[in-house]
């Protein structure tokens, strides 16, 4: 089944990269709806593989638009902190985005929608994020599309929020600081290989109908993981383990400033266990994830202090006109078809 052009929203996010990299892969045109100011996130390869469209995944109007003349629609869009005073909040992109995104594909009789939520998603779970996300899901789930759900366990790599950020505390001092007793447990997914799932199932109509929980094929707690990303760098480092409701009381007040790195939601996230079973999945789709064990393996090729290369893609494995003064394969944005 050819479904040639594909709206993909958060198509500038971490995950979002890989998963237009797939698609272009599988011979699909991505069109990717980008916020005005946000083209510059948009790496080379994909912008000369992709179109771009201007807008808003929050204004129905800019969806419709962007929507128009697409097959099928991959839903990424997401966020995992809040900034209020720019609009930007868990209800607005992880509800309202989703219900303006079914809405346009009703519209315009695009019946694909593949969707990506949060292990852990669903309506009324504590956490705004994780309530949020489940709504969005509920919103997919009650439509009468064809859809796919997927909910990853988190997702890491090079630039990622989660192992990256783990990297960079650990590199460089020989304290961390760890929410909680350290035994909340992760089952952490390469992105490429979350990415390729997605790609997948596009075309795939046995996922149709479905959800999938997605983790790696290890599981770590808090503690092991740390230790795990220590050895990799070649350190010793001691764990002072910080009390979640000290955290809840001191959080809110500096997450405020937007160069703090966590935020009172993401220490929710990091308070939940994110496990679950999947290797039915990747036997499904005949795909060995790469663990993370492999991954951090790139880190003990040479100390001398600079990062080395890791995973550099999926060698071994199975898988896979513009507008004046708008940047190359950039279209404006356009008004609403009457």
């Amino acid at each position: 089944m050819d479904y040639g052009e594909i709206l993909v929203t958060g198509g500038t996010g971490f995950l979002g990269r890989h998963v237009a990299r797939a698609l272009v892969a599988r011979g699909y045109l991505p069109r990717l709806l980008v916020r005005v100011g946000s083209e510059s996130r948009i790496p080379e390869d994909i912008r000369s593989a992709c179109r771009v469209t201007l807008g808003d995944v929050t204004d129905p109007e800019s969806v419709e638009n962007a929507v128009q003349g697409t097959s099928a629609i991959v839903h990424l869009a997401g966020i995992v902190r809040e900034f209020p005073g720019k609009g930007i909040t868990f209800d607005r992109v992880h509800v309202k985005a989703t219900r303006n995104a079914v809405k346009a594909a009703r519209r315009w009789e695009i019946s694909r929608f593949v969707h990506v939520s949060a292990l852990g998603a669903r309506p009324g779970a504590p956490g705004a994020f994780f309530d949020s996300k489940g709504r969005g899901e509920e919103i997919v789930r009650n439509s009468d599309l064809r859809w796919t759900v997927f909910r990853p366990s988190a997702i890491f790599g090079r630039g990622d929020r989660f192992i990256d950020t783990l990297v960079r505390v650990l590199g460089r001092s020989p304290v961390a600081a760890v929410p909680g007793d350290g035994r909340v447990r992760f089952q952490p997914v390469f992105v490429e290989d979350v990415a390729f799932g997605i790609a997948d199932a596009v075309s795939r109509p046995p996922t149709e109908g479905r959800s999938f929980d997605i983790g790696g094929p290890e599981s770590f707690s808090l503690d092991e993981l740390m230790d795990t990303v220590a050895q990799a760098l070649g350190r010793r480092v001691a764990k002072v383990h910080v009390p979640l409701p000290l955290l809840r009381s001191v959080v809110p007040f500096l997450s405020r400033f937007e160069r703090f790195p966590i935020s009172p939601e993401e220490i929710e996230i990091l308070a939940a266990d994110s496990i679950c079973e999947s290797g039915p999945y990747w036997s499904d789709i005949r795909r060995t994830p790469l663990s993370l064990q492999n991954y951090l393996a790139g880190f003990t090729r040479g100390r001398s202090g600079r990062r080395a290369d890791i995973a550099g893609g999926d060698a071994g494995r199975t898988g896979e006109g513009h507008a004046p003064g708008t940047p190359k394969g950039v279209e404006p944005p356009s008004r609403k078809a009457a």
